[in-house]
């Protein structure tokens, strides 16, 4: 059993099981705790397909489906250069950027 999910403008296909690096997800963001083994629900579930092969389609979202998992880690994504450079102005900008991402494990898949 597989599901398709959206997620911080991006779209995972998910099964019970994977792990998967999202942005910061709302609830466990939020949280002052910000301990692992916090519970996070994915309501944006976009398609889901069954053992038997039947294969659900939402339109955008399929109606009472979700992806429950669990937060493992915070971590950071792959560093961005961002250089800016104008020639024979000598203006030369060089800045760096890290996405704080949450690892998050795929525990249930309903609908």
């Amino acid at each position: 059993m597989y599901a398709v999910i959206e997620s911080g403008g991006r779209q995972y296909k998910v099964e019970t099981g994977d792990v998967i690096d999202v942005e910061l997800v709302g609830d466990a963001a939020e949280s002052s705790e910000k301990s692992p083994s916090t519970s996070v629900r994915f309501d944006r579930v976009l398609l889901v397909a069954g053992e038997d092969g039947a294969v659900k389609v939402g339109s955008p979202t399929v109606e009472g489906a979700q992806v429950t998992g669990v937060l493992v880690d915070e971590v950071r994504g792959p560093k961005i250069i961002v250089f800016k450079k104008k020639r024979r102005k000598g203006y030369k900008r060089l800045r760096g950027h890290r996405q704080d991402l949450h690892r998050v494990k795929i525990e249930k898949i309903e609908g």
